[in-house]
């Protein structure tokens, strides 16, 4: 049983050798990861210039890449034959809520679906320092479900794993996706000419969407498992938008209330 491994820390992060390591022990493992740091480039594809594969050893390659590049390019060029599963991470750090829709990490699972292979994003919590070996643990009997049991159509897996000693991780709960608020999350500075430049930072101060969340599951001390469609159509609306498909076709106007009018904008749908 094959397995692709990729990332978007880069080759040389130790949470991608320690879920390589893990993975080995059920699976020939193939290795197709950017040679540097892609964090947040989301599910990014490379256009605009020639990608080039580098083998730096047995089943090892390293991509000039995006993580979406590396996926396919291990699955259509690299490997002799697709995979059973793809595997994404260990990230540094991680990936909840909002933050599926930015990480590397997630959207190179996602890629795996779309591929038709089943897939797994794994993210590790922490700071300066990771415990990627307990993550990997969590990782491969995931993993290894998943080769057994297979997954939902168009459905890949998103793993969070707390910062704890394993002795102390309370088990495992399936969550959905929260909503994060950030304080400040673009930071103005100037430079020494006086023109003025931007991060895009902030710190996190807040949670929505508590029920099964999986934030509160990581803040309790569980690893999060969070199964996640490549579909989203809001399916629920579909019929109150159908009411405006003649008025768009003939550029008509109406002054007709929408049951969504009252609502600030980052409520409408959900």
């Amino acid at each position: 049983m094959r397995i692709l491994v990729t990332n978007d820390d880069g080759i040389q992060s130790p949470g991608l050798t320690a879920l390589a390591q893990a993975l080995a022990t059920i699976g020939e493992v193939w290795v197709v990861a950017p040679d540097r740091e892609r964090t947040a480039v989301a599910h990014a594809v490379t256009l605009h210039k020639p990608l080039r594969v580098n083998r730096v050893a047995p089943r090892t390659y390293m991509v000039n890449g995006t993580p979406v590049d590396c996926v396919n390019l291990a699955v259509l060029k690299v490997m002799p034959k697709p995979p059973a599963i793809v595997v994404s991470g260990i990230n540094k750090g991680v990936n909840l809520g909002d933050d599926v829709m930015y990480s590397g990490t997630v959207s190179a699972a996602m890629e795996g679906t779309i591929l038709g292979i089943p897939s797994l994003a794994v993210s590790q919590e922490g700071q300066a320092r990771f415990r990627f070996e307990i993550g990997a643990i969590y990782a491969a009997r995931a993993a290894s479900l998943v080769m057994s049991h297979g997954l939902p159509e168009e459905t890949l897996l998103n793993l969070n794993i707390p910062d704890r000693a394993q002795s102390t991780i309370k088990g495992v709960r399936v969550t959905c996706l929260s909503r994060r608020r950030f304080h400040n999350p673009i930071i103005e500075k100037v430079d020494p000419r006086g023109y003025p430049y931007y991060w895009i930072a902030g710190q996190r101060v807040s949670w929505s969407r508590s029920k099964d969340a999986d934030h509160e599951a990581v803040e309790k001390g569980y690893v999060s498992m969070t199964p996640i469609r490549l579909d989203t159509t809001h399916y629920g609306v579909l019929d109150h938008f159908r009411a405006w498909e003649p008025l768009i076709a003939r550029g008509a106007r109406t002054g007709v209330a929408s049951k969504f009018s009252r609502r600030p904008a980052r409520e409408v749908g959900r």
